[in-house]
């Protein structure tokens, strides 16, 4: 069998350091440039909605002002008894009511 020879092996490993160290920080780079477009496209969306924002807010704040007590009936207190409840309808054809 062929042995490489010391040289050979040296180089070898340095060839083979070099190539992972380049990809290493080719790989770096390419986060790096990943990471700002990212934050980029995000602060991009951030602006672009802060209007909607704003009137989501801002309608939250009326609704919550105007929710009170007498809501269902529009500002009137009622008095009366509220009876809750469930109603079952069951058809009936005309032919089962002859039998």
């Amino acid at each position: 069998m062929n042995q490489p020879s010391l040289i050979g092996r040296l180089v070898a490993l340095i060839a083979t350091a070099t190539l992972i160290v380049l990809g290493l920080m080719f790989s770096a780079v390419l986060l790096v440039f990943i990471v700002t477009a990212g934050a980029l496209g995000f602060a991009w969306l951030w602006w672009k909605t802060r209007t909607m924002r704003r009137l989501m807010r801002e309608q939250q704040q009326r609704m919550a002002a105007e929710q009170s007590y007498g809501e269902v009936f529009k500002g009137n207190v009622y008095d009366g008894e509220i009876i809750e409840g469930e109603v079952i309808r069951k058809v009936i054809s005309i032919e089962e009511i002859k039998r």
